[in-house]
C-alpha cells in the first residue's frame, strides 16, 4: 500500500487518497494509433500530469466525439465516454451541470471540434464553462484517411482538394479567445515537458480552459510544424510566453518583441529588455492576447504557452445557484403548475 496524501484538490478536501502514478491512469487497452503519431506524446504527457492534480480516478471523466484523438478515452484509467461526432462539448456540459465536482476534459481534434462541433465548442467556451479542452490539432483528417481540415492551409493538397484548398483556415486559438474561454493556451506534441506543464495549468484553472496542442500526422500530414516545433529550431522559432516577463526567444534569449505602432516587430539582438513587451495573461483587455495569436512563422517566433489567463463566473455554479433559489421559494402544488399562467380552458358549450 503506497503511503497517503491529504486530497485538498476536490470535494471537501477531507480524507486521504494514495498517492498516484502514471502506471496508475494506464489502462489496459492496446493503444491504436499509428506508429510515431504525436498523439502517443500527448498521452504520456496527460497521464504524467493527472497524478499531480491530486484527484480521485473516479472524479475524473474524459469526453470525446469522433476521430484519431478521439480514443483518448479508452487509454486513461479514468471515466470516460466516446461520444458522437462533434459533440463532446455538449455531453460535457450536461455532466459538469449535474456534477460539478468532477473534473471533466473534453479531447477533440481539428476536424471533430472545429467543423461539426464548431457550435458546440463555441459555446461551451462562451458560457465558461469548468471544463478542460484539449484540441488536437494536426491540420488534416487522419481517421478519414487524409482529407483537408478546417485548420489546413490556404493551397493544401489533400484527397478531397487534389488542386488545393480554396478556403482560409481557421485559427483554434483564435476562435477560443473570440468567445470568450478564460483560459487559452497552445503547445506542441515534441515540446513534452512544456506540455505536461501546459495541461497541469490548464486543468488547475477554474473556467474553462482552451489548449491547441500542435500535433503531427506523420502518415497523412508529416512535418506540418517541423519548420518551427523541430527541437533543433524550435529556440529560434517559438515565442515561449512567460506572464509577467519581456517577450524573449532565440536559443540564449537574445532576441525579442517590441510594438511598432499597432505592429509587433522582431527585435534582434536586443541588448537589454527596454522597450520589449511583457507578457500579461491575465489582462482582461483582449488586444494583447488577438495579436499573440496573428503572429505566424516565418514572420514572427509562434507564441506557444499560456495566452490568457482571466476569472469569470461560471456557467455551473450559476445554474446551481439559480435551482437553489427556484427551490427555496414556496412551489405550488402539482395542478397549480400544469394549470400555470401559459394555460386556458374552452369552456363547453
Amino acid at each position: 500500500m503506497t503511503a497517503p496524501v491529504k486530497n485538498g484538490s476536490t470535494g471537501d478536501g477531507e480524507g486521504e487518497l494514495p498517492v498516484l502514478t502514471k502506471k496508475d491512469f494506464t489502462s489496459d487497452q492496446e493503444v491504436r494509433w499509428c506508429p510515431g503519431c504525436g498523439d502517443y506524446a500527448i498521452l504520456a504527457q496527460m497521464q504524467k500530469m493527472l497524478p499531480e492534480l491530486r484527484i480521485p480516478r473516479e472524479n475524473i471523466v474524459f469526453v470525446s466525439g469522433i476521430g484519431c484523438s478521439s480514443r483518448f478515452p479508452y487509454y486513461l484509467e479514468t471515466y470516460g465516454f466516446h461520444s458522437i461526432h462533434g459533440r463532446a462539448p455538449t455531453l460535457a456540459t450536461g455532466l459538469k451541470i449535474t456534477r460539478p465536482e468532477l473534473s471533466v476534459f473534453v479531447i477533440t481534434g481539428d476536424g471533430d471540434g472545429l467543423s461539426i462541433g464548431g457550435n458546440h465548442l463555441l459555446h461551451a467556451m462562451r458560457r465558461n464553462l469548468d471544463i478542460t479542452i484539449v484540441l488536437f490539432n494536426n491540420r488534416i483528417y487522419g481517421l478519414t484517411k487524409g482529407q483537408f481540415s478546417p485548420t489546413s492551409e490556404m493551397g493544401k493538397v489533400t484527397k478531397s482538394s487534389p488542386y488545393g484548398t480554396t478556403e482560409a483556415p481557421l485559427n483554434p486559438a483564435r476562435i477560443a479567445i473570440a468567445a470568450g474561454a478564460t483560459f487559452v493556451a497552445r503547445s506542441v506534441d515534441r515540446d513534452t515537458k512544456h506540455l505536461e506543464e501546459t495541461l497541469y495549468r490548464a486543468a488547475k484553472h477554474k473556467g474553462t480552459s482552451f489548449v491547441e496542442v500542435y500535433q503531427n500526422c506523420n502518415i497523412f500530414n508529416d512535418g506540418a510544424f517541423a519548420a518551427f516545433a523541430e527541437k533543433d529550431v524550435r529556440a529560434d522559432r517559438m515565442l515561449y510566453l512567460e506572464d509577467g516577463k519581456p517577450m524573449r526567444f532565440g536559443k540564449h534569449q537574445e532576441h525579442g518583441i517590441r510594438l511598432e505602432g499597432f505592429t509587433p516587430e522582431v527585435v534582434h539582438n536586443a541588448p537589454d529588455d527596454e522597450g520589449l513587451l511583457i507578457h500579461d495573461a491575465g489582462n482582461p483587455n483582449t488586444a494583447l492576447a488577438n495579436m499573440l495569436i496573428h503572429m505566424d512563422y516565418p514572420d514572427y517566433p509562434v507564441p506557444v504557452g499560456i495566452i490568457r489567463q482571466v476569472e469569470s463566473p461560471r456557467f455551473e455554479e450559476l445554474v446551481q445557484h439559480q435551482v437553489e433559489d427556484a427551490k427555496a421559494r414556496s412551489e405550488p402544488d402539482f395542478e397549480s403548475l400544469l394549470r400555470g399562467p401559459e394555460t386556458w380552458e374552452v369552456p363547453a358549450r
